[in-house]
């Protein structure tokens, strides 16, 4: 069993780096998807919705670059053109008729619980595997995804 300077089995780094890439789609279309509903939201609280967008989007942001970074870490290549990651993102397809903060809101949730889902099935797969760091960085992006869900999910009460 070969072992890189990491420590990882090649198993382990592969496993991750395809994770990481994975999720990395993901985020970057939930991004994507995020900015849509920013630039187009309108109705009642409009400028706390515009603006809970801007900080969701921030904050995944930060989780795109660590997964991005990682890959490269790992020896691999993050994948993160437009093109590759319409093709390679699980998630739906976001709507772009929605213009009622109250849609935007619901359609993001719904992105943001896929996106978490994949997560935390990410750290197990990854731990599983034996990247602990891997998975120890798919639990930062978890943490952060619920907390923002959360927020918005709060917005719809």
């Amino acid at each position: 069993m070969a072992v890189n300077l990491q420590g990882l089995t090649d198993n382990a780094r592969k496993t991750a780096i395809a994770e990481l890439n994975a999720r990395l789609a993901d985020a970057i279309a939930l991004s994507a998807a995020i900015k849509q509903a920013h630039w187009n939201v309108k109705g009642r609280n409009f400028i706390a919705v515009h603006e809970l967008f801007d900080t969701v989007f921030s904050n995944l942001q930060v989780h795109v670059d660590e997964m991005a970074e990682r890959v490269q870490q790992l020896d691999g290549v993050a994948v993160g053109t437009v093109e590759k990651v319409a093709k390679a993102s699980s998630l739906k397809e976001y709507p772009t008729d929605l213009t009622k903060a109250e849609d935007h809101i619901k359609a993001v949730c719904e992105r943001m619980r896929d996106y978490g889902a994949k997560v935390r099935a990410a750290i197990d797969t990854t731990d599983e595997a034996g990247d602990a760091d891997t998975a120890d960085l798919f639990t930062g992006a978890s943490r952060t995804a619920d907390k923002d869900l959360w927020f918005m999910e709060s917005h719809l009460e």
